[in-house]
């Protein structure tokens, strides 16, 4: 009967942790479609102060209740160029305080109230606006009530194993350094095995709460699940950007910076904590004592890494470099980031602009006469930059977008498009014709076309970013004239080998070569102009 009754609780506590992160799931993706555009703009609103930006990470990660959907968000404005390193390291810092909502949300709501009285009447009402507003924002808010009631079940469902289990399964007890290293080790392994540190801390809770494990214990499992998400950052990190991995970096420094201090003083921490409970007059259970627990650890965490950020921001910037010293590697292109539409297609714009760059690089050579070779190089370049990018939008093609969202990929892909055209007629143009010095007036109409198509170019490093903040508009004016300028070069190309001043195949030849600068010096202007409307739509 024993066996009967543990396999039992068992299965409760398999059935009560998958419906805990499936309503976690459904509660952060119903919250993050639905308030989206807000969390966007106090994210990008960030970049004012530390404390603008540490408050940033902490509202939006208790607002969506994942830290981890926090960081992404971050690692993606980074690499969008919408935020700086530091900035992000504050975000990530306040990420972490805010994730400490959930154990407010267990101790104070799901270990108090009766599931049938709070939980089911969520999950309905969500199911309802979720059947009744499906792609609306009420629709993403029922998604996200339902997941809310889901996640109360699955916390009911922990209770109930856990009074099973209480007399048949024991766990590490004790207050020497092999225990303490024991109950790290199972905080870790969880957040290890499960991808959420949130599920780790609720299982903690219910279980010292259960009479499972003492208080202390349950601490240092808190600690461990806080350490498990460095696992995470670290996985996520590989072959990711260098701001991805300099991220990464970070979230591992102030988690074990954290966790090493923490463990040092976890005796003292517990019952100074103990006391501040009384004195704020909070419920005499152990799952409020860790939730405070929880939150006063990330917060010594952010004051450890106050007096040291700017050290840490300054070491990180000058590592990861290798993959940025590679020009045809991809230096936004993070799948890290696909989870968020928004922030992807940020990535997407910045990468584009990349192939952009190297697009004007490649038609300013061959106005100048560059070698081929340096030419050749310039189009590998493009070349793999495109095929990442195509990568990458079938991975964002995988995602649930928004009209508005689908509408931006469309126009990305255009000037991506436009980009590539470009850069094949320029290839094609080059090297071009030298007219005889003998025949003035091919010679001057060939000066007066080129330096028309050098004209409509954007000069200066970074001027042909997809954001178009270098860029002026091409007046329709200059590209008439550099049509006119083409018209009159063929015109004079014609009448040269008609009279006999030019043989005919050097004539085709040159033809060829000149419409073909003209096609990549339109298509370089197309992308300007689609850049422009992107910038200001």
């Amino acid at each position: 009967m024993n066996g009967m009754d543990g396999l039992h609780a068992l299965g409760l506590l398999a059935g009560g942790l998958g419906l805990f992160l499936l309503g976690m799931a459904m509660m952060t993706d119903g919250l993050k479609l639905a308030a989206g555009p807000a969390l966007h703009g106090i994210l990008r609103g960030a970049t004012k102060t530390r404390w603008h930006a540490l408050g940033s990470g902490v509202l939006v990660t208790a607002v969506v209740q994942s830290s981890s959907a926090v960081t992404v968000a971050a690692i993606g404005f980074v690499n969008a160029g919408l935020l700086g390193l530091p900035a992000a390291l504050w975000v990530l810092f306040g990420a972490n305080v805010g994730t400490t909502m959930t154990g407010w949300i267990v101790a104070l709501v799901g270990l108090k109230f009766k599931v049938e009285a709070l939980a089911l009447p969520l999950v309905g009402l969500g199911v309802l606006l979720r059947m009744s507003g499906e792609n609306q924002r009420r629709g993403h808010v029922g998604t996200a009530l339902a997941g809310f009631g889901l996640l109360f079940v699955g916390i009911a469902t922990l209770q109930q194993s856990f009074a099973g289990l209480a007399g048949q399964v024991s766990l590490p007890q004790g207050s020497g350094v092999l225990t303490l290293l024991a109950q790290l080790g199972i905080g870790v392994l969880m957040t290890v095995l499960m991808q959420s540190s949130s599920a780790s801390m609720t299982i903690a809770l219910t279980a010292a709460q259960g009479g499972l494990i003492d208080t202390q214990g349950a601490a240092a499992v808190v600690i461990g699940a806080n350490v498990g998400t460095t696992v995470t950052a670290l996985l996520a990190a590989i072959g990711a950007t260098s701001n991805a991995r300099r991220a990464a970096a970070a979230h591992v420094a102030f988690n074990v910076v954290t966790a090493t201090v923490a463990l040092l003083l976890l005796p003292w921490l517990i019952d100074a904590l103990g006391r501040a409970r009384e004195a704020l007059d909070l419920p005499p259970d152990p799952a409020t004592k860790l939730a405070l627990f929880h939150t006063t650890f990330n917060v010594l965490g952010v004051l450890l890494m106050w007096p040291i950020a700017d050290r840490l921001t300054a070491w990180l910037q000058q590592r990861f470099r290798a993959r940025e010293d590679d020009e045809a590697q991809p230096r936004h292109l993070d799948k890290n980031v696909l989870a968020v539409p928004t922030l992807a297609l940020d990535a997407l714009g910045r990468e584009i602009a990349r192939v952009g760059e190297f697009a004007l690089r490649t038609l300013r050579g061959v106005l100048a006469g560059a070698a081929p070779a340096a030419l050749a190089r310039e189009q590998a370049v493009v070349q793999r930059l495109d095929a990442a990018i195509e990568a990458f939008v079938e991975g964002i093609n995988r995602q649930a977008m928004s009209q508005a969202a689908s509408e931006r990929l469309a126009v990305l892909l255009r000037i991506e498009r436009y980009h590539e055209a470009s850069t094949e007629a320029a290839l094609v143009a080059a090297p071009l014709p030298q007219p005889a010095a003998h025949d003035t007036a091919v010679q001057a109409a060939h000066d007066r076309f080129v330096g028309r198509c050098g004209a409509l170019l954007p000069q200066g490093a970074g001027a042909a970013t997809h954001t178009g903040l270098d860029a002026e508009p091409v007046a329709d004016a200059d590209a008439d004239a550099m049509e006119t300028a083409y018209q009159s070069l063929k015109a004079s190309l014609l009448s040269a080998g008609a009279a006999g001043r030019m043989p005919l195949a050097p004539m085709e030849d040159a033809l060829r070569r000149y419409s073909a600068l003209r096609r990549a010096t339109q298509q370089a202007v197309k992308a300007r102009r689609r850049s422009l409307q992107d910038t200001k739509g």
